[in-house]
């Protein structure tokens, strides 16, 4: 069959990749980087308009069966991006085949109306209709039931096995932990509500984010409990999560939270002074992070300013550094106690490449590094366009790869 034949053809490819002398040097790289040991920075790109750069085809999957038709996707956005714009990308020297887990929700849901939708892929203007808007509505928030679909996860798992196990190892994988309960609560009330509440109702938000992080609480402790996290972590939302810090005592039985890095955020806090973001976000944040071996915090939110608060998350390794923050004055703080994790401006990409501009950014953050002993990637992510032209990514990490490795 066809479909099969281009599948594996393609599993070859991709096994050679990760089996490649240079991926093994990546991984020693970032191993290096989230052990406070850099040798240089890295440089990740992640979260990539895949839709808008399909000008060889390489990227049409053909596969009609979902299940192969997932691998099939997964495998030509790997080697597409290997082959154009690599910058430290590394691969898995397996396919995994992710744990599908079910939930069964907190008692309230999204309710929104949708304002535009661009021609980029997922990305959209929303308007959030408030669904916590009074304490009554507050009690509906129940704590969630996490299962393990174990029937549907070997069914995927003897599926993509049979086709292609001959090739390359076939692994069920587990998760990693992403935890971001003020996402979630800005969208089950809306912005305005949210921060107006904040000020005049705190009473009423912490009894909506004490109920949110205590289904959090929950949610992953059934996950511990369930065998669901993945001792085995290459990567942590776009970032590498390979160190030597982890697992040390893992006899081999159920991962738990200690074994494993959680990375927590507040993003709507971006417009939330200091005190604030402590009060209703860290104060909460280090109970949830504070089980894990090691904690990165922060995501879109300016945290260059906040670096003491943010220090008080037990296990504190990383730290994101957005396009909004000073990273000259987050890397003084930073030192060499944690992890920089620096996400340049992705409107770079979105028009033909400013190059100037592009050297400028990367090497006043390269300068800040080098400045203040701090160990550092560079995540490039939040693509939400690349101009409908993969030349402006295949420069940036041109550019972005020549200098760290002069660094």
């Amino acid at each position: 069959m066809e479909e099969i034949k281009q599948l594996r053809k393609l599993a070859r490819e991709y096994y050679r990749c990760a089996m490649d002398p240079v991926n093994t040097e990546r991984m020693e790289l970032h191993r290096a980087v989230n052990d406070l040991k850099m040798h240089r920075p890295v440089v990740l790109i992640d979260e990539i308009p895949f839709h808008e750069l399909n000008f060889d085809g390489s990227l049409t999957c053909i596969c009609t069966d979902p299940i192969l038709r997932d691998v099939e996707g997964f495998l030509r956005r790997k080697l597409f991006q290997w082959k154009y714009f690599p910058a430290d990308m590394i691969l898995t020297p397996y396919i995994p085949v992710t744990k599908i887990m079910g939930n069964s929700g907190i008692g309230v849901e999204v309710h929104d109306d949708k304002l535009y939708t661009g021609s980029t892929e997922g990305i959209s203007a929303h308007w959030y209709h408030d669904q916590l808007a009074t304490p009554e509505d507050v009690e509906k928030i129940h704590l969630p039931v996490i299962t393990y679909e174990k029937e549907e996860t070997m069914k995927r798992y003897t599926r993509i096995a049979e086709a292609l196990g001959d090739i390359i190892p076939v692994k069920i994988s587990g998760h990693g932990c992403y935890t971001s309960p003020w996402d979630n609560i800005s969208m089950y009330r809306g912005v305005d509500s949210l921060l107006v509440d904040l000020i005049d109702e705190p009473e009423h938000s912490h009894n909506i984010v004490s109920k949110i992080f205590e289904c959090e609480e929950s949610r992953l402790q059934q996950m511990e409990d369930l065998d669901l996290f993945e001792i085995d972590q290459y990567s942590l939302h776009c970032t590498a999560a390979l160190c030597s810090d982890l697992a040390k005592d893992y006899d081999g039985g159920k991962v738990l939270r200690k074994h494993i890095w959680g990375r927590g955020m507040a993003q709507i806090f971006a417009s939330v002074g200091k005190d604030m973001h402590e009060e209703f976000d860290i104060n909460y944040m280090k109970e949830l992070l504070g089980k894990f071996g090691l904690s990165y915090y922060g995501c879109c939110e300016p945290l260059d300013a906040k670096m003491d608060i943010v220090e008080k998350i037990p296990n504190l390794r990383k730290v994101s550094i957005t396009p909004w923050a000073n990273v000259d004055v987050a890397a003084e703080a930073i030192g060499k106690k944690y992890v920089l994790a620096n996400k340049p401006n992705p409107a770079a990409v979105t028009m033909p490449l400013d190059e100037d501009a592009l050297r400028k950014e990367i090497g006043r953050t390269l300068a800040a590094v080098k400045r203040n002993g701090c160990s550092c990637d560079i995540v490039l992510k939040d693509i939400s366009s690349a101009g409908n032209d993969v030349r402006n990514l295949i420069r940036w990490e041109q550019i972005t790869m020549e200098m760290v490795k002069n660094y």
